[in-house]
């Protein structure tokens, strides 16, 4: 499984037979194949931000808004720049070592979260044929350098808290957990999970923000 082609051929085999078996239909699941790309990393350096790496992050995380799912990427937690707003240290680490990368230095996230966002709403104004952020949306956060409202910035700590299953101390969680051990896999350790960046004062809760909730255990 050395060969991208074939893993997410594979991938995607397995999944659509599973799929097809639980839902009771046939036929195909996937419109197309996947596209890859090959992308340049160097261009940047000189000092350019028109840059395909760039690019393509922004790409990524403008998907969603782009499909009518969200209208502000940081309100999509399955993208990078959703999880960072939300407070991923890694995350935030691999949108700052893109920033290092061409030439940015020394960044923090207070730093790189006002630049990227403006990249965000500049790459991604609506179009005739393209849907995405209005005029006025773009230029009211490059007018605001990027940076996130009191208000934009709590909501996004807020998921944290409202999809953590059991939110209090590291003690608290840890005792829920060993009360319910039953309920969870046997290579899970322990059962607190920090809310990572979010200045909570050390308030932990059971489950991160991409893992499932917590389901009985399947009857023999």
């Amino acid at each position: 499984m050395y060969d991208l082609s074939e893993y997410v051929k594979t991938l995607k085999q397995k999944y659509t037979q599973w799929h097809n078996k639980r839902r009771g239909r046939k036929g195909t699941l996937w419109e197309e194949r996947f596209k890859s790309i090959m992308i340049e990393p160097d261009r940047a350096r000189e000092g350019q931000w028109d840059n395909a790496l760039l690019t393509m992050a922004a790409y990524i995380d403008l998907n969603a808004v782009r499909a009518g799912i969200v209208s502000d990427p940081k309100d999509y937690r399955y993208c990078g720049y959703g999880e960072a707003c939300g407070g991923s240290r890694q995350a935030r680490e691999r949108l700052g070592w893109l920033f290092a990368y061409y030439g940015q230095g020394e960044v923090d996230w207070q730093c790189v979260g006002g630049q990227y966002r403006q990249q965000l709403f500049a790459r991604g104004e609506q179009t005739e044929r393209r849907s995405g952020f209005s005029h006025e949306e773009v230029k009211t956060v490059l007018e605001n350098e990027g940076k996130l409202t009191l208000q934009q910035a709590l909501r996004c700590r807020v998921r944290y808290f409202s999809d953590g299953v059991v939110l209090g101390s590291k003690a608290f969680v840890e005792d829920i957990f060993e009360r319910n051990r039953e309920q969870f896999g046997l290579k899970r350790r322990n059962g607190a999970r920090p809310l990572r960046k979010a200045e909570a004062g050390g308030l932990c809760t059971m489950r991160d923000l991409r893992l499932a909730v917590i389901l009985p255990p399947k009857a023999a």
